[in-house]
């Protein structure tokens, strides 16, 4: 009981760690006006926040998944990064300080996105939900991240010249050699297999699963085409929604990738996830729609009324008052596509019901609906074994 518990213990203890670094990377920024864009970053904060109580919730609870642990050294790594980036901006602007510290903490957190973007990318996918890898097989799939993940930071840190983020820091630790571009290559390409062979291991995964462990890799599938899509989109918008926009979609897509990995492994309303992706499709759908309605509604009436009343004012009650209409129907008519398309068994099931409640109106043989009615038991739940009891009233 006491080594559970000790290790509860640690989980939490290095939660807290995360959020004190994260807490004085604040009060540094405050303190001292400087570097504050980073330590009042909300993402950075996010980051460390759903990374440190996920994972202290899964490594308190199931101590033996390593995806607890590694989500853990996630936290602290942001938070470690975060007050590395507010002392290099304090030093940059004041000059206080050693030169060597303040280099050396600009290159940190130049570095420190690392650990918790590719540690999703890799490790997560190749060892979710159990934290186990699927055989030994996928052993050089998790050195080759391990490697990569590794080689990255390294050679990053010796990469000669100035700091992406302080242009005007020079690394002091950079080596002007071809061997350092060479390894950063050779760090590129074990990242790109690991990240290939990483979900290749989720989809054989995912294909063998059964039952519960089934509905556990639809939470991370969902969060992850979630995630994908928004990149996608918002990189696509990236001019029309706005920078602070589309970073703001994209970032809380990625956390969702945690997230969705917490509640699955929790196994907290696991079994939701299906109306969880049903609704996202049907709403999704409705918005894209009832939006694209409402452009062509502006637009049209625009052009029909300008020459009669010059007014757009009209257009757009118009289309507001047109797309308001759509908005049962159209969700109706959509629930029903993603029913028949993606949800087959419920969509056949409903109709089956629909279909014996008009027959059932107008149907008094008893032996007729006793069929019926088996019948429509074993094609909606599909049990073992059907039986009907019918009681006269007294």
């Amino acid at each position: 009981m006491t080594r559970p518990r000790s290790k509860g213990l640690l989980a939490w203890g290095v939660a807290a760690l995360a959020m004190v670094l994260m807490s004085i990377a604040e009060v540094l920024a405050l303190a001292g006006e400087s570097g504050g864009d980073y330590g009042s970053d909300p993402f950075i904060w996010a980051i460390a926040l759903t990374f440190a109580v996920v994972g202290a919730l899964i490594a308190s609870r199931q101590p033996d998944n390593a995806i607890g642990w590694l989500f853990l050294w996630a936290a602290v790594t942001a938070g470690l990064g975060s007050l590395a980036s507010t002392y290099a901006a304090h030093w940059v602007e004041s000059g206080d300080g050693s030169a060597l510290l303040g280099r050396t903490a600009a290159l940190y957190g130049d570095l420190s996105w690392i650990p918790w973007i590719l540690i999703p990318s890799t490790f997560l996918l190749l060892l979710f939900p159990d934290g186990r890898l699927l055989s030994r097989r996928w052993r050089p799939v998790a050195w080759c991240a391990a490697a990569a993940i590794a080689g990255g930071f390294v050679t990053g840190g010796l990469r000669a010249g100035h700091i992406s983020d302080y242009p005007q820091v020079t690394n002091p630790y950079g080596v002007d050699s071809p061997v350092v571009d060479a390894l950063s290559g050779v760090a590129v390409v074990l990242l790109v297999v690991a990240i290939a062979g990483s979900s290749l291991s989720l989809i054989i995964r995912f294909r063998r699963a059964r039952g519960e462990q089934r509905q556990q890799m639809k939470w991370l599938a969902f969060a992850g085409a979630v995630a994908g899509v928004c990149v996608i989109v918002f990189t696509a918008l990236y001019e029309v929604v706005g920078e602070a926009v589309a970073n703001a979609a994209i970032m809380l897509s990625v956390l969702g990738l945690p997230l969705a990995a917490g509640v699955a492994i929790l196994r907290y309303r696991l079994y939701d996830i299906d109306v969880v992706i049903n609704r996202t499709l049907v709403y999704g759908a409705l918005s894209a729609t009832l939006a694209a309605a409402y452009l062509g509604c502006v637009l049209l009436l625009q052009l029909l009324l300008n020459g009669v009343t010059g007014d757009s004012g009209l257009a757009v009650a118009g289309s507001t008052l047109a797309v308001a209409a759509l908005v049962r129907p159209a969700r109706a008519r959509i629930q029903a596509v993603v029913d028949r398309r993606f949800f087959r068994r419920k969509y056949d099931a409903a109709q089956t019901l629909e279909e014996f409640s008009a027959r059932l109106r107008d149907q008094i043989d008893l032996g007729t609906l006793n069929s019926e009615l088996s019948s429509v038991v074993h094609d909606t739940l599909q049990p073992a074994h059907v039986s009907v009891w019918l009681r006269s009233g007294d």
